[in-house]
């Protein structure tokens, strides 16, 4: 990951897609760690194509109507190693495109906690990004209603429920199937400004102003 134009390329299009040059990830071993099934298998150009849909769901895990969703797709060569993972043009509203792909990159020179089981990125090994942060009203017209709201003293955290579609789950990880996201939008300025979740029993942070070019961090600072 330190290396990452070595080993990886980026594609955007509707979809967000990491494509491994040098697979090494095995299917197995993503159910191995994940404990969970992907929804639908396929057959795609000689590769096996695995789709993990998300549906949002209420508080009682019921699917909300009209139907709201989003997947994860992994594709495995005919060795069955892992060459791209591709996220849904909705995925990208919760975690747009450029701050996505500067978290992965940030990845390389990440801090691992073995005890814990974590990874914590180190975001200065790479170069930040001059973008706009995405507004709430634009957030919410692609994810809708939030399940609730959690007032905080600088902003608002909009949480929202997404449910696997997934079939013979593990005893003991039931829990990974529903998928809870917290949005945290700045009061002042309504500009989203965190994401976490977990997601297929990863689980996901990212602060968006600390991956933005200085000036634009300063800006954030000044009005926290």
């Amino acid at each position: 990951m330190d290396q990452f134009d070595e080993h990886f390329t980026v594609t955007v299009e509707d979809e967000f897609s990491v494509h491994f040059k040098d697979p090494i990830l095995y299917s197995e071993d993503f159910i191995s760690l994940s404990k969970l099934q992907p929804s639908i298998v396929s057959a795609e150009k000689g590769n096996e194509h695995w789709r993990y849909w998300f549906r949002k769901v209420d508080e009682q895990g019921e699917i909300i109507q009209p139907e709201l969703k989003f997947y994860f797709d992994l594709v495995f060569n005919e060795d069955q190693r892992l060459i791209r993972w591709a996220f849904s043009s909705l995925f990208l509203q919760i975690a747009p495109a450029p701050f996505l792909e500067a978290s992965l990159r940030s990845l390389g020179g990440a801090k691992i906690n073995q005890f814990k089981r974590q990874l914590k990125a180190d975001i200065s090994t790479i170069e930040k990004i001059a973008t706009d942060l995405p507004k709430k009203t634009q957030v919410i017209s692609q994810l809708g209603k939030p399940l609730r709201i959690k007032k905080e003293h600088n902003q608002d955290v909009y949480i929202y429920h997404f449910k696997l579609q997934t079939h013979g789950i593990e005893q003991g990880y039931e829990d990974r199937v529903l998928s809870v996201v917290k949005l945290s939008f700045d009061k002042q300025n309504n500009e989203l400004v965190k994401m976490a979740g977990r997601f297929v029993g990863l689980k996901l942070s990212i602060n968006y102003r600390k991956l933005l070019k200085h000036k634009q961090s300063q800006l954030a600072q000044m009005t926290e």
